[in-house]
């Protein structure tokens, strides 16, 4: 049973007033995904301890830099069941975890960060791995250099 939309709504709006698209149907997903191109990022928000307190603030963080993904969404775990299942249908081969957060280019997995990742890690640290993955993304960090 989703969680009471009052209980969440507070953090949702964490994400969606910083510029986070919400994907709350699976129509909402099927229109952010196909056909993607660029880079993007993906939030499976949650109400756990790990999200309030590591992932949320981390990306909020992370999208403050000038390099950030071309678009960025968040899906709610346990309240928009639909559309996470519909997101996850995307990633067969990713195990489910929330919080996590999800890199793509053009429409393909390049970074992963499940919950374990999140876990025990200050939003900073996180943030920092992110703004590495999105230099990669955009072809400027160490990967890429290394070419």
């Amino acid at each position: 049973m989703p969680y009471p939309e009052e209980m969440c709504a507070p953090m949702r709006a964490e994400l969606t007033q910083i510029g986070f698209e919400e994907l709350r149907a699976a129509d909402d997903v099927a229109q952010f995904m196909d056909g993607a191109t660029g880079s993007a990022m993906i939030l499976f928000n949650s109400v756990c301890g790990c999200a309030a307190g590591n992932a949320r603030p981390a990306v909020a963080l992370a999208i403050g830099n000038e390099q950030k993904p071309d678009r960025v969404a968040t899906v709610f775990a346990g309240q928009d069941v639909e559309a996470t299942e519909k997101v996850r249908s995307y990633f067969p081969d990713v195990p489910p975890s929330s919080p996590s957060i999800v890199l793509m280019k053009d429409g393909q997995i390049t970074h992963y960060v499940p919950r374990h990742m999140i876990e025990g890690r200050d939003p900073q640290t996180i943030a920092n791995a992110l703004v590495g993955a999105f230099a990669e993304l955009a072809g400027t960090g160490e990967a890429a250099a290394e070419k």
